[in-house]
């Protein structure tokens, strides 16, 4: 069987919003952006037996690693902001789980929630352009389980691998110069924040990137439908500014409806990036 276009790496989730329960996980936004995108999607992940997999477009090729227990988040709004915390956990994965055809795959986003993508699983890929939402190993628990920060420590041996690696400014309050100091370590960086547009960072070039103004109906998931887009737009054509253009303009899509709702296809897409070049 022939390797997916692309494939995401990490935990699906049951993402506890108030009352409502959905599927989640940066992986899971990563796939559906490019099985949107007219592309082959492959998900690498671990969940119970009872996830809910009918709730993911059927054209998207899923891989599990069978688990006692699904990733499980809370999401809670606070004076400080977003707070989440985990109930539960899945497995780990690593470069055995990767089927072997995949191995050839030629785009691959690893896109941990909770420091649960080995960094060696880089390995089982050896020829893709290997892209990294980093999100997740920057993420512990406490004693209750709630979500707290972890210093940047990314393996050097993964970094040299790595074409790309994309944050949010959520993601590390007070760790911007290590996260600055690793985007020098990468071909290309960005670091997003929301309303306010990205940083784009090339061969360790700072350069900034509008925002494409919309109105925000649901913001989960849009750094991993910004990560997924450019990704795929640079493999492309290369030119990492068109390239940031096109992931501003997903991620600005993806946020006007409720989960992936909105995530967009090819024709939105291009429509949306039109209105984004002419200022509007």
């Amino acid at each position: 069987m022939a390797a997916p276009d692309f494939v995401a790496v990490g935990h699906v989730t049951l993402d506890h919003l108030g009352a409502a329960v959905r599927p989640g996980g940066a992986a899971l936004y990563a796939a559906v952006t490019a099985h949107r995108l007219g592309l082959s999607a492959g998900l690498l992940t671990s969940h119970q037996q009872d996830f809910p997999l009918e709730q993911v477009p059927s054209a998207i090729e899923v891989v599990t690693v069978p688990a006692p227990l699904t990733t499980v988040f809370e999401h809670m709004s606070s004076d400080r902001g977003r707070r989440m915390k985990v109930n539960s956990v899945a497995e780990r994965l690593t470069a055995a789980d990767v089927p072997e055809d995949w191995g050839e795959a030629p785009l691959v986003l690893l896109a941990p929630v909770l420091d649960e993508v080995d960094a060696g699983l880089v390995t089982a890929f050896a020829d893709a352009t290997v892209g990294a939402a980093a999100q997740g190993w920057l993420r512990s628990l406490d004693a209750e389980g709630a979500v707290t920060e972890r210093r940047w420590s990314v393996p050097g041996f993964l970094l040299a691998r790595l074409q790309s690696v994309f944050l949010s400014v959520e993601d590390a309050p007070g760790q911007e110069s290590a996260i600055v100091e690793a985007f020098q370590k990468v071909p290309i960086g960005a670091l997003t924040a929301g309303k306010m547009g990205a940083l784009l960072f090339v061969n360790g070039e700072r350069y900034e990137v509008r925002p494409h103004r919309v109105r925000e109906a649901d913001a989960t998931g849009a750094g991993d439908v910004f990560a997924a887009a450019f990704l795929i737009e640079y493999a492309d054509h290369g030119d990492p500014w068109v390239a940031a253009e096109v992931a501003a303009c997903a991620a600005a899509q993806s946020v006007q409806g409720e989960g992936w709702t909105a995530v967009p296809d090819r024709k939105e897409l291009a429509a949306a990036l039109e209105r984004y070049r002419a200022g509007s």
